[in-house]
């Protein structure tokens, strides 16, 4: 299940208590031996909390699930950070490629979902498409890692196969031929992708993908490219690196373009910084685009659906932890955009600002 479907699953559950633990892991040891301390020490903490809010006898099999939780934790497969999700009904373990700004514990009567929300700005499924005169193959690529090599009735295209030396040859090279050859590989590349549903950056030489997105049938569907040397043989770990440089320079300025649509729809008043009216808009189903600091988060304890007092203790009983992540969900499911970004300029505008839809 991918995270984005296990974000939708946690997103609706709702159970009293439900117990979020979060921390940054380590991936190799001896250092992922201190993974199992901490978690200890959170578990000790939730434990304390919710034999403050809670009536043991009431809890007791949500106690238990705690109790269980440093056996279950395997630490030769923790990544950046680990997010846990617990209650009576629940026991998840996520693992995620990022860091988290807040370590802790949140008890409430639905899970802390932002950390999972921020994991799916960051990442990034795509296709990559190698693209040279030893042969043609397609992989399904997430951040910095092959997924898996896409092998069907049209991908790898061999060079024994379909002799691609002399199709790419200095005389040939921008011949129909060729041309007819890049426009079938465009195709079956869409077979394999109907939906459109992942883009794909080429590895290539600049001038062969030039020749492809000239007799493309869905040009939108390339992102870019990376150069590679086009008599070489495939070597994943080398143009891996280079695709996700590309990636997350593309994902960098793709931030900085939102984070200037936020201050261009100042101008127009359609954006909003008082966080309880930004709640209030979410619910609503009028935002569409959500920008909020990495840095940023807020108790609040909720006094009706639709208002809130601002709390400085987020353990104070019924207290919501974070606001932002039940802002950002209800953005998300109504069809609105969500970032969240460490890049200071958003800091001009507020470090939670919602942009309107009219």
């Amino acid at each position: 299940m991918s995270i984005k479907d296990q974000l939708l699953d946690l997103a609706t559950k709702r159970n009293s208590p439900s117990v979020t633990i979060a921390f940054n892991t380590h991936r190799s040891s001896p250092d992922n031996q201190k993974d199992v301390i901490q978690l200890k020490n959170l578990v000790k903490e939730a434990e304390e909390r919710i034999l403050k809010e809670y009536d043991k006898k009431e809890v007791l099999d949500v106690l238990e699930k705690l109790n269980q939780l440093p056996d279950e934790l395997e630490v030769n497969k923790n990544l950046e950070s680990l997010n846990i999700y617990l209650s009576k009904d629940t026991f998840e373990f996520i693992r995620t490629t990022w860091p988290l700004n807040q370590e802790g514990v949140w008890i409430d009567e639905s899970f802390a979902i932002r950390p999972l929300i921020k994991e799916i700005n960051r990442n990034k499924e795509y296709l990559v498409l190698y693209l040279t005169q030893k042969g043609v193959h397609l992989y399904e690529a997430l951040n910095d890692s092959i997924v898996r090599e896409i092998e069907n009735d049209d991908f790898p295209y061999t060079e024994e196969a379909y002799n691609l030396s002399h199709l790419f040859s200095k005389g040939n090279r921008q011949s129909n031929q060729l041309k007819e050859f890049y426009n079938q590989v465009d195709k079956a590349l869409i077979r394999a992708n109907p939906e459109h549903a992942l883009p794909c950056l080429v590895v290539s030489t600049d001038e062969n993908y030039s020749l492809l997105l000239t007799v493309a049938d869905v040009p939108s569907l390339y992102i870019g490219s990376v150069s590679t040397d086009f008599n070489s043989p495939t070597q994943k770990n080398e143009f891996m690196k280079l695709a996700w440089d590309c990636i997350k320079d593309k994902q960098h300025k793709e931030r900085e373009s939102y984070i200037a649509e936020m201050h261009e729809a100042v101008g127009k008043g359609q954006v909003i910084t008082d966080l309880q009216e930004i709640y209030q808009a979410a619910i609503d189903g009028k935002g569409e685009l959500l920008i909020v600091h990495q840095d940023f988060h807020q108790a609040v304890q909720m006094l009706d659906d639709r208002t809130f007092d601002i709390v400085e203790d987020p353990t104070e009983n019924g207290a919501i932890d974070d606001i932002t992540s039940t802002i950002a969900w209800e953005v998300i499911t109504k069809k609105g955009k969500v970032f969240f970004t460490s890049q200071d300029e958003i800091k001009d505008i507020g470090k939670i600002v919602l942009k309107t839809r009219y």
